[in-house]
């Protein structure tokens, strides 16, 4: 699990950065010393990031204002030397709030947990056409025909059918390598939709028919040329 620290303590950094090259499954491949400095170098990393250790308070921007601004985020364990924020750090599921000074025991309590949601997958690929979707204590099988779109809500995501939602803790990104690329495109920071499902492109929206009629989804900025290039676009 590719993981950074966001921390403007230098020895609670250090620590962390102790721990974290003690635990085989972890690879720290950034640590800053503020918020800012950390979003920015999340949009430049191609190798993804499946863990952030973050800090509450920091000057500019704290941590729980660092978590409002992502999406997609990925797993998030507080690391703070207050108990106050954790009610407000679990309005966005975090994985796990940690009081300074860290212990390595409960250190490593919290990054296996972090481990067993990654490995406990809510969405299972078992073939080339059709997916299984953990709902309550039960799996259940989706056909990639059945699904109108995915949308993402915060640190979970829904998967829309004609006659369903599914609503699971997951992310875009994750989702994304478990669909048919062919057959699902992403046409905004906040939705993938099944091509075969669209019936109209607008300017800025694409429309897709469900069973109470239509539904209009933002084709964001970013996604609006890749879309057309993909699409079979026939012009006068």
């Amino acid at each position: 699990m590719n993981c950074i620290i966001v921390d403007d303590d230098k020895l609670a950094r250090d620590v962390l950065e102790k721990f974290i090259s003690r635990v085989d499954f972890l690879n720290l491949v950034g640590s800053y010393e503020d918020a800012i400095e950390a979003s920015n170098a999340l949009k430049k990393k191609d190798n993804g990031v499946d863990l952030i250790f973050l800090d509450v308070e920091m000057p500019e921007m704290t941590g729980i204002e660092f978590l409002s601004t992502m999406n997609d985020a990925p797993q998030i364990i507080i690391v703070s030397s207050k108990e106050q924020y954790a009610l407000d750090s679990y309005e966005y599921a975090v994985t796990d709030y940690l009081l300074k000074p860290v212990h390595y025991t409960r250190f490593l309590k919290a990054v296996n947990k972090a481990y067993d949601k990654v490995y406990e997958q809510p969405v299972t690929q078992i073939g080339d056409s059709e997916i299984f979707v953990k709902s309550n204590s039960a799996l259940v099988r989706l056909e990639y025909d059945d699904i109108l779109w995915i949308e993402a809500l915060e640190n979970y995501i829904m998967i829309r059918t004609f006659d369903n939602k599914f609503i699971i803790h997951f992310t875009m990104k994750s989702m994304e390598s478990k669909l048919s690329f062919g057959q699902f495109v992403r046409v905004h920071r906040s939705y993938i939709v099944n091509r075969n499902k669209i019936e109209v492109i607008e300017d800025s929206s694409v429309v897709v028919r469900t069973e109470l009629g239509v539904k209009s989804i933002p084709i964001g900025k970013s996604y609006r040329e890749k879309l057309l290039k993909d699409l079979n676009i026939i012009t006068k």
